[in-house]
């Protein structure tokens, strides 16, 4: 082989791996923010219109929102609805200063199965970013969407759990300070 020819298909491989990459960027750049009309960055009202609007959710409610302890955050729980298609089972939206930002669905065994979920979303959005036998991981800037097993679809928006991370470090740090100014003091 000559030396030309084998330079063409180095460079004949770069470009597709590049090309093959760039697909697979694209992919993680259009996870979707939600699942039907329930999209993260919802307030709780807007949240509720559209759980109420969507019967597979069996949303009943205000009955159906909660306050978590020791958070301030507020949560929607709704049972899937058994007579519409039993496809949904448990569903958590979780709110942070009136933004939705966890969206947790899990289906019923019954009626889907795990295998049929990762070809789906692996079809419309590329392999995931993490594989492991407990859960998949796909990751955008904004959005982090996982299937964990045995049966659970989870919409992380990335901004907002950030905001709610860097929170809890900082009321974490001041606890620690009040709890080596009181040992301090003895």
């Amino acid at each position: 082989m000559t030396e030309s020819v084998l330079k063409g298909k180095t460079l004949l491989f770069a470009l597709i791996f590049l090309f093959s990459a760039a697909v697979q960027m694209s992919f993680a750049a259009d996870l979707p923010q939600g699942y039907s009309t329930v999209q993260l960055g919802m307030s709780m009202d807007e949240a509720k219109e559209a759980l109420g609007k969507d019967t597979s959710f069996g949303f009943r409610g205000d009955r159906d929102v909660s306050l978590l302890p020791g958070s301030g955050s507020r949560i929607i729980e709704t049972r899937g609805n058994e007579v519409y298609n039993g496809i949904l089972s448990n569903c958590w939206f979780q709110f942070y200063e009136d933004s939705l930002y966890i969206i947790t669905i899990t289906m019923n065994p019954a009626r889907m199965d795990y295998y049929s979920i990762f070809r789906t979303l692996c079809s419309k959005y590329g392999n995931p970013e993490t594989l492991s036998p407990e859960k998949c991981l796909w990751k955008s800037d904004s959005v982090q969407m996982t299937l964990e097993k045995p049966l659970t679809l989870r919409y992380v928006d990335l901004r907002i759990s950030r905001a709610v991370q860097e929170e809890s470090r900082i009321e974490q740090a001041w606890i620690e300070e009040e709890r080596q100014d009181f040992l301090n003091g003895l």
